[in-house]
């Protein structure tokens, strides 16, 4: 499969029960950090401000979430969904927890990217 050359590429060609889900991740993300560049990057949404902040990806049992969780308070939060490759898997199964990536997304703000505010 081809490379997708937007994120909303990458939605509207994703199976058609994990879409919603990859959408409000989208928004999620967009809402807290309206000023980072969106692109494609290791074939997946990625959004950037200052470098990498968030990656996502639709996989074949779960949707995979590409920060690095530093802080240990959050850790212990995603602990359920800790993957192998310092990633989250959100089951298929089950409904994305968008306050979690909230948090994810916002300390990513607060921690990596102090000289730029995510905020229009």
């Amino acid at each position: 499969m081809a490379t997708p050359a937007s994120i909303d590429a990458y939605i509207a060609n994703a199976p058609v029960e994990v879409r919603p889900a990859l959408a409000a991740i989208y928004a999620t993300v967009r809402r807290l950090a309206p000023l980072a560049q969106e692109r494609i990057s290791y074939q997946m949404p990625a959004f950037f401000l200052d470098g990498p902040l968030v990656y996502f990806g639709a996989f074949k049992k779960h949707i995979g979430l590409y920060p690095p969780v530093v802080d240990p308070e959050l850790q212990a939060q995603c602990a359920r969904y800790a993957g192998p490759k310092c990633n989250l898997q959100f089951p298929l199964d089950e409904p994305v927890p968008l306050a979690l990536i909230e948090k994810i997304v916002a300390a990513r703000l607060a921690g990596t990217r102090p000289r730029k505010s995510a905020q229009a």
